[in-house]
């Protein structure tokens, strides 16, 4: 290795923590699955909806995003799906947080600091730590990081797992130590995702079995069953927009910093960066079976793992791509704020 410091994520190292062969597959070989996440594409639609709305407030031109993020929707059902949900979504939450009882300071924000050993306060020479927060807002006087994320529910269960948050408590610590910016806590802002689908309709075959099971049962020999048509887009966008009427679509949640969750980052910071290096210098990355399907599915490099690295694999269904995406700039990111 140069003797330039790795850029190193919370996203890399919570891989690292949970598997460590993904994390070897993703960020030192650089592999990526050919077929990405849907659930990751649709959060990284919102959170680019909620930049441009948090930037100008300006409703029309959130949609006209949407527009452009799904150019295929007429022929891709997975984009008509996401613009459907993300339109619908926006829309009311435009209207529900038409005003704030925050002050925007900073959106996409991105920081950078070093990994300091906390016996030594010596900085890693082989690491250091970057990211990128949504935003900070101020209320009375206070900063706050704020997040966003969507979800398929919130309940209390999903509120309870938020002081585990292991991204935000770094985020928090690193924004204090480069920004200079003491951080009080954290505004959750949780947009929840509707499980409506758009009607399909019948084909003729499934219309005429339906219609010889109706008639089976008719004591008249007779049915005026007609053949379910698809659910036109203005027809489901209306459906949609009555489910966002209601208020648990969308939470917000405070929570507040201790102190001593920071001391217990560094020091779990700075063991994950010598367990790191002790892998890489062995060359030994093991698997976490555990983890393989922790989300009801199989891990990105699941297929990896089952055919022992087989090189075919690999080439057919992977693709190299540079780590730590989440860090790019984009076109619109606002410019920064002074504090």
């Amino acid at each position: 290795m140069s003797g330039v410091p790795m850029i190193t994520t919370y996203t890399m190292w919570s891989q690292f923590r949970n598997c460590r062969k993904a994390a070897e597959l993703r960020y030192l070989q650089h592999l990526v699955p050919l077929e990405r996440d849907r659930n990751l594409h649709f959060g990284s639609i919102i959170h680019e909806c909620l930049q441009s709305w948090y930037q100008r407030r300006d409703l029309a031109e959130v949609l006209a995003l949407i527009d452009r993020l799904c150019p295929n929707r007429l022929q891709d059902e997975n984009q008509l799906r996401d613009w459907h949900l993300a339109t619908a979504m926006m829309k009311a939450y435009a209207a529900r947080y038409a005003t704030e009882n925050f002050e925007v300071m900073a959106l996409e924000k991105n920081f950078e600091g070093p990994i300091v050993n906390p016996m030594t306060s010596a900085a890693s020479r082989s690491f250091t730590l970057a990211g990128k927060v949504d935003g900070i807002v101020r209320i009375d006087g206070e900063h706050f990081i704020l997040e966003h994320k969507t979800a398929a529910q919130v309940d209390g269960d999903y509120l309870e797992k938020l002081w585990t948050d292991f991204q935000i408590t770094i985020y928090a610590y690193y924004v204090e130590q480069t920004m200079g910016i003491p951080i009080t806590g954290i505004l959750y802002n949780v947009l929840v995702k509707a499980k409506l689908q758009q009607g399909k309709g019948e084909t003729e075959e499934q219309f005429q079995e339906r219609r010889a099971e109706l008639l089976s049962k008719s004591k008249t020999g007779k049915t005026t069953a007609k053949r379910k048509q698809p659910e036109s887009d203005q027809e489901f966008q209306a459906r949609l927009t009555e489910k966002y009427t209601d208020p648990g679509m969308f939470h917000r949640e405070m929570l507040y910093l201790s102190r001593d969750r920071f001391d217990v980052l560094r020091s779990e910071l700075w063991e994950l960066t010598q367990a790191f290096l002790d892998a890489r210098r062995r060359g030994v990355f093991y698997q976490n079976t555990a983890f393989c399907f922790n989300y009801q599915r199989p891990c990105p490099y699941f297929a990896i793992c089952r055919s022992n690295g087989n090189p075919n694999v690999i080439e057919n269904f992977y693709q190299r791509v540079a780590p730590n995406e989440e860090l790019r700039v984009m076109p619109s990111d606002a410019p920064e704020t002074a504090f």
